[in-house]
Protein backbone atom coordinates (compact mmCIF):
# COMPACT_ATOMS: atom_id res chain seq x y z
CA UNK A 1 0.00 0.00 0.00
CA UNK A 2 1.91 3.63 -1.25
CA UNK A 3 0.75 6.95 -2.32
CA UNK A 4 2.96 9.99 -3.33
CA UNK A 5 6.14 8.48 -2.19
CA UNK A 6 4.96 7.32 1.46
CA UNK A 7 4.76 3.05 1.99
CA UNK A 8 2.76 1.01 4.44
CA UNK A 9 4.95 -1.14 5.99
CA UNK A 10 2.63 -4.02 7.75
CA UNK A 11 5.54 -6.15 9.13
CA UNK A 12 6.75 -3.15 11.40
CA UNK A 13 3.23 -1.70 11.31
CA UNK A 14 4.51 1.92 10.37
CA UNK A 15 4.56 4.12 7.40
CA UNK A 16 7.71 5.25 5.47
CA UNK A 17 9.06 7.64 3.01
CA UNK A 18 12.37 8.60 2.04
CA UNK A 19 13.01 12.04 2.77
CA UNK A 20 14.13 15.05 0.07
CA UNK A 21 17.73 14.82 0.14
CA UNK A 22 18.06 11.83 2.61
CA UNK A 23 19.21 8.65 1.41
CA UNK A 24 17.64 6.88 4.22
CA UNK A 25 14.28 6.06 5.50
CA UNK A 26 11.91 7.75 7.73
CA UNK A 27 9.35 5.28 9.41
CA UNK A 28 6.07 6.21 11.47
CA UNK A 29 4.79 3.77 13.86
CA UNK A 30 1.34 3.41 13.47
CA UNK A 31 1.42 4.36 17.49
CA UNK A 32 2.49 7.55 16.88
CA UNK A 33 -0.50 8.50 14.28
CA UNK A 34 -2.67 7.21 17.52
CA UNK A 35 -2.19 10.87 19.22
CA UNK A 36 -1.86 12.77 16.02
CA UNK A 37 -5.16 11.55 14.95
CA UNK A 38 -7.15 10.84 18.07
CA UNK A 39 -7.93 7.51 17.13
CA UNK A 40 -7.71 4.28 19.23
CA UNK A 41 -6.91 2.02 15.91
CA UNK A 42 -5.99 4.21 13.11
CA UNK A 43 -5.67 2.20 10.09
CA UNK A 44 -3.15 2.29 7.75
CA UNK A 45 -5.33 4.21 5.23
CA UNK A 46 -5.97 6.90 7.96
CA UNK A 47 -2.23 7.08 8.58
CA UNK A 48 -1.77 7.08 4.55
CA UNK A 49 -3.97 10.25 4.14
CA UNK A 50 -2.98 12.19 7.11
CA UNK A 51 0.84 12.07 5.95
CA UNK A 52 -0.14 12.81 2.48
CA UNK A 53 -2.60 16.00 3.48
CA UNK A 54 0.97 16.85 5.76
CA UNK A 55 3.41 16.49 3.70
CA UNK A 56 5.50 19.10 3.99
CA UNK A 57 5.55 18.74 8.12
CA UNK A 58 6.93 15.68 8.22
CA UNK A 59 9.53 16.48 5.47
CA UNK A 60 10.39 18.88 8.26
CA UNK A 61 10.31 16.97 11.23
CA UNK A 62 12.57 14.45 9.31
CA UNK A 63 14.75 17.16 8.37
CA UNK A 64 14.66 18.57 12.25
CA UNK A 65 15.85 15.45 13.92
CA UNK A 66 18.41 14.79 10.63
CA UNK A 67 19.91 17.92 11.52
CA UNK A 68 19.74 17.75 14.74
CA UNK A 69 21.33 14.35 15.81
CA UNK A 70 23.63 14.91 12.88
CA UNK A 71 22.40 11.19 11.44
CA UNK A 72 24.73 10.08 8.17
CA UNK A 73 23.47 10.97 4.85
CA UNK A 74 22.40 7.34 4.35
CA UNK A 75 21.24 6.40 7.78
CA UNK A 76 17.46 5.45 8.67
CA UNK A 77 15.22 7.61 11.18
CA UNK A 78 12.01 6.98 13.08
CA UNK A 79 9.55 10.10 14.05
CA UNK A 80 7.62 10.39 17.19
CA UNK A 81 4.51 11.75 17.20
CA UNK A 82 6.18 14.86 19.22
CA UNK A 83 8.38 15.00 16.36
CA UNK A 84 5.80 15.55 13.42
CA UNK A 85 3.41 17.76 15.95
CA UNK A 86 6.58 20.19 16.21
CA UNK A 87 6.21 20.60 12.61
CA UNK A 88 2.44 20.69 12.23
Amino acid sequence: MSGEGLSWRAEIDALVFQPAGHGGWCAVHRLAFRALLGLREPTPQDCLAHAAAHRAAFEAAAAEKIARRAYAAAASLHLTSRDIARAL
